[in-house]
């Protein structure tokens, strides 16, 4: 029986860190769908039930900890694997993107293994 190919959901402002972090997604068998906004994201989340979603800190219109606050208090996509990527690494930032609702955080620029081993873990839970 073949396994079903894990979508991820990448909302990331950036370019050039959407392009590379769905890129190397991409090589690991991740089916990607990659957004630069987060418009209508509850909705997406709701009806794509994607494996796991990955959050940019910083996004026109919204932070980031904004979006992971609407995916963690929405009762439709409260139970969505969330990963938190920016480019603090203070131990507050991580605590109120936990607090807000992400089950991963990293730091960007990432390690690709340590991408793959959050990644792996977000969508095998």
């Amino acid at each position: 029986m073949v396994a079903a190919v894990k979508q991820v959901l990448l909302i990331e402002e950036e370019p050039t860190l959407r392009e590379i972090t769905a890129f190397r997604l991409e090589l690991l068998g991740y089916q990607v769908t990659a957004l630069e906004s987060a418009d209508g994201i509850v909705e997406r989340v709701s009806n794509d039930r994607p494996n796991a979603v990955i959050v940019g800190h910083f996004l026109q219109g919204i932070s980031g900890l904004d979006v992971l606050d609407r995916l963690s208090t929405d009762v439709r996509t409260a139970g969505a694997p969330v990963m938190f990527l920016s480019p603090n690494s203070d131990l507050e930032d991580v605590q109120k993107a936990f607090t807000a609702g992400a089950d991963e955080y990293l730091v960007t620029p990432f390690d690709p293994m340590v991408l793959e081993k959050k990644i792996n873990r977000l969508t095998t839970a």
